[in-house]
């Protein structure tokens, strides 16, 4: 359980810098990081509380890094 809280810790660092480096959004390198951490660990504990899950865990961390991306609003969106 620990490694792949770890693990999805790590992926959704990573999908919010490819988010930013690749021009999705433009909220900033830190602030995408973190949206994307704070959407991965959310969906990680609904996945344990309820049993919601895509498949693997690191497609659930994909999937919701990307999800708080789009939902979380900035004020630096465009």
């Amino acid at each position: 359980m620990f490694m792949i809280l770890m693990g999805t810790v790590v992926i959704a660092g990573i999908v919010g810098y490819l988010s930013e480096k690749t021009g999705f959004t433009h909220n900033g390198y830190l602030p995408s990081i973190i949206i994307c951490v704070g959407g991965a660990f959310l969906f990680y504990f609904v996945r344990i509380m309820f049993g919601i899950n895509f498949g693997p865990p690191g497609l659930n961390a994909v999937i919701s890094s990307i999800g708080a991306l789009i939902i979380v609003p900035t004020h630096w969106r465009k």
